[in-house]
């Protein structure tokens, strides 16, 4: 039951995975690096795009220490995912390592869509979501690198598949919620800090400015919750 429910949760994200690992694997044959280099990237590595930048530091001979910068300012985003998910993740025992590796932005999606259904071991399903959403971008990028050294295309705009996914998980989360404040502090401030800081610095901004006032609204939030469970 906990393989089913989790697969098919996971579903949204197969087709994201699958394409742009493919377009991962392709960008990475056309600059000379094979299979067994898209394997190993996606197995250790497993960033998305930074994998997509990582191709760019490669081929162009970038120091580690450039390596590194670029890294954390690709990832920073990251920083807040993972304070986010202390308390969901705090008695993952043996599981937990591999569930802050494994935490990409549509794993985090829906690992916090709301509560599991009765039955469904909720550790588990945290592993099971993690682990299969990997192997969707593990598969997508050796298919990729299968088909790179056989066909060429322009892959410009390859990436927008990922905002059409990210629009579904929102969708889906918002008509779940009992309470819209989060999502709605998540797109006010983004749109805020998109006028002031630009499209190039307004993300971690952001995410700096709806972690304050997450954590501020955090009383509401909880009472709010509260309250749609004795409803129900």
């Amino acid at each position: 039951m906990n393989i089913k429910y989790a697969f098919k949760r996971s579903l949204p994200v197969l087709a994201g995975y699958l394409v742009l690992g493919m377009g991962f694997g392709i960008l990475l044959k056309t600059r000379g690096y094979g299979i067994c280099w898209a394997f190993i990237m996606s197995v250790f590595i497993y960033a998305g795009s930074m994998q997509y930048v990582a191709i760019d530091l490669l081929s162009g001979g970038a120091s580690l220490i450039s390596a590194a910068l670029m890294t954390l300012m690709v990832n920073a985003r990251h920083l807040f995912y993972g304070i986010s998910m202390i308390d969901r993740y705090k008695d993952a025992g043996m599981k937990k390592p591999y569930l802050v590796f494994a935490l990409t932005d549509e794993t985090y999606s829906l690992v916090c869509s709301g509560e599991v259904p009765e039955g469904i071991d909720q550790k588990m399903y945290f592993f099971l979501v993690s682990l299969f959403d990997q192997c969707y971008w593990i598969i997508g990028s050796i298919m990729g690198s299968l088909i790179g050294g056989l066909i060429t295309f322009n892959t410009a705009g390859i990436e927008f598949s990922m905002t059409a996914l990210f629009v579904v998980v929102f969708v889906e989360q918002w008509k779940k919620a009992s309470s819209h404040l989060s999502a709605l502090t998540g797109v006010l401030s983004s749109l805020i800090c998109l006028l002031i800081f630009g499209r190039e610095s307004f993300l971690i901004p952001s995410m700096i400015t709806i972690t304050i006032v997450l954590t501020l609204c955090r009383k509401i939030l909880d009472q709010r919750k509260k309250g749609s469970d004795v409803n129900e």
